[in-house]
């Protein structure tokens, strides 16, 4: 039954991966202020995880920072248990952390056929192996308790498909598919399981330079394929990350849904 508010959480306790900065920051942020009862701030870097753990103790909703590399089954595990003991059993996880991993930054690819193996492996570690990592240790909780719901941000990139982004976009390919799959098998349990596919979104520059690059021509010409003539913003990711994660989903599961502006409309 969906009360007053469809997306008031009523004292859930999150985990949010890549919550360190930008979109994962923002979804932290948004949870915290629809009525969750607790979040741990998962980032790779221990002080930006702790930042955004102490914004959202000053909204007056417990926070803990989770530092560790979700593709580091062993760190993860005790940065969990850390925030378990801190915040109790976790009925939402948000498996946000991509791009290249904590080692290297996001760029555009070579062709396949001329990249180096040794770069898949960033790729997969980070965008398919640490969502199963968090879903292999959260899961069982949630089942025992009897719901819970699992939101994996993925990527145009794997949707449609992305020249120059191929292994990136096999890794989040891989992502969605796993959730569908978890979705059959975690839906008797009271859990469900969806994806939000993504295309481009403002870089998390300081706002003068952010300013300046999106009137560069180079920002300019990237945003003319947008339907919607901008690109994705934090709080756009949030909103429905929130939705997914409320009463007011709780029949939806197994789905990807795009926010992306109207990049590509192809299902």
């Amino acid at each position: 039954m969906i009360g007053d508010d469809p997306l008031d959480l009523a004292g859930q306790i999150a985990f949010v991966t890549g919550a360190g900065q930008g979109a994962g920051r923002e979804i932290a942020l948004t949870l915290a202020k629809h009525n969750a009862g607790g979040i741990a701030v998962n980032d790779f870097v221990k002080q930006r995880a702790q930042a955004v753990a102490e914004e959202i103790k000053a909204l007056g909703v417990p926070a803990v920072a989770a530092a560790a590399d979700v593709s580091d089954a062993d760190a993860l595990d005790t940065a969990i248990t850390h925030a378990e003991q801190q915040l109790g059993t976790f009925s939402i996880l948000v498996n946000n952390a991509g791009n290249a991993g904590p080692t290297d930054a996001m760029n555009s690819s070579p062709l396949f056929w001329d990249s180096p193996r040794d770069d898949w492996e960033k790729y997969f570690k980070t965008n398919l192996f640490g969502v199963m990592n968090c879903c292999h240790r959260i899961l069982p909780g949630m089942t025992k308790a009897g719901g819970g719901r699992v939101v994996t941000i993925v990527s145009d990139a794997g949707r449609i498909g992305e020249s120059r982004l191929t292994t990136y976009g096999a890794a989040k390919a891989g992502a969605a598919g796993f959730m569908r799959g978890l979705a059959k098998e975690a839906g008797r349990f009271g859990v469900t399981c969806n994806s939000i596919s993504l295309s481009t979104l403002e870089p998390p520059l300081p706002e003068a330079q952010l300013q300046e690059y999106l009137a560069s021509e180079r920002a300019q010409k990237h945003v003319s394929r947008y339907v919607v003539r901008r690109f994705g913003k934090p709080s756009d990711v949030a909103m429905m990350t929130l939705f997914l994660c409320s009463d007011a989903a709780s029949w939806i599961t197994g789905q990807t849904y795009p926010v992306n502006g109207g990049y590509t409309f192809a299902v």
